[in-house]
């Protein structure tokens, strides 16, 4: 097998879990990238680019891969080419080179919910639904997206899209734990009314080994949705429910919310992007991030990976939410 971005967050629990399994693993990895804890693992290691056609050509040799998970990408970034450039053009890389394998490997390829949209409160997204990006990012995840579909009649493609992964090891969600820990305190944009979905980053690797085991494959003008999954808990709270559902898994009574209006959530963003523009390197706040926060619910529905793949998360998102906090503590983050 092998794996694009297995030195970040979810592409490192994929390569633990699947060297528990017993398998053979590969991992396309940048020259710059934290490859300690894979080196220590014991996988093969090829150092590459995904928009490298091939050094991704060489990669797939040495490994004689079946089965490639194709999860590196940016998400954040200062210039929208850039999202373009990783997140369409690693996708087109990718395909390309398998295609041009005389046996093709399956190619799970990791998108987002950025890519469908935002949707109404009371609506979870479903995958047959037009996809309505608002952010540079989830264009960007869109495009790749339709890169991958290009190459659906040569290649075997799935196409899996997670919405907000947490767990162990995940630097996102720890920037709303922190302030909950430390202060009590959790803060919102806008009214706060807009819902989310969530999925714990263990229960989607077992949706992405599904995916590429029996899942759905995209089809030359083939039908809305087709080879697409969300995968998702079925869980939906409000962004301050969240924050009460994290207060308790940090063994606290409740959370104070902390409302931000609108324009002023817009002008931190703007702020954000000024200070990364001086530092060349893009924050986890900014305006793109923004956008998306204030759009409207991010939900989804995973009706169809329960129906296609037989998958189901195996703990409620309160106790997920818990071992979450649990490991940031023991790991000294909190």
């Amino acid at each position: 097998m092998l794996v694009t971005g297995a030195s970040g967050f979810i592409g490192r629990h994929l390569v633990r879990h699947l060297i528990e399994l017993g398998n053979r693993v590969s991992c396309l990895v940048r020259a710059t990238s934290r490859i300690d804890e894979l080196r220590s693992a014991g996988v093969q290691l090829v150092t590459g680019d995904v928009t490298d056609c091939a050094s991704i050509k060489r990669a797939l040799a040495v490994s004689q891969a079946g089965i490639v998970f194709h999860l590196a990408g940016l998400t954040k970034a200062l210039r929208t080419d850039d999202f373009l450039r990783v997140n369409a053009g690693g996708v087109e890389s990718i395909a390309a080179a398998c295609a041009d394998r005389t046996d093709k490997p399956v190619l799970v390829v990791v998108s987002s919910l950025a890519a469908a949209g935002p949707c109404a409160v009371g609506q979870p997204r479903i995958e047959s639904d037009a996809p309505i990006p608002v952010s540079n990012y989830g264009r960007s995840k869109l495009a790749g997206e339709q890169a991958a579909a290009k190459y659906a009649g040569v290649v075997p493609i799935s196409v899996v899209r997670p919405p907000i992964v947490f767990g162990p090891g995940d630097r996102g969600m720890l920037e709303m734990f922190r302030p909950i820990a430390r202060c009590g305190i959790h803060v919102v944009p806008g009214q706060g009314e807009q819902c989310l979905s969530l999925i714990h980053v263990a229960d989607l690797v077992e949706g992405l080994l599904l995916a590429a085991e029996k899942g759905e494959r995209l089809r030359p003008n083939g039908s809305p949705g087709q080879g697409i999954y969300f995968i998702a808990a079925d869980d939906y709270p409000t962004y301050a429910e969240l924050g009460q559902a994290i207060a308790i898994a940090l063994g606290k009574k409740r959370a104070t919310v902390v409302h931000l209006p609108g324009p002023l959530v817009r002008l931190v963003g703007l702020c954000c992007d000024a200070i990364g523009r001086i530092r060349q390197r893009s924050a986890w706040v900014n305006s793109d991030k923004i956008a998306e926060a204030l759009a409207g619910s991010w939900t989804c529905s995973s009706a169809k990976a329960r129906t296609h793949l037989g998958w189901s998360p195996a703990a409620a998102l309160a106790d997920r939410l818990r071992e979450t906090a649990q490991w940031d503590r023991q790991a000294g983050w909190l």
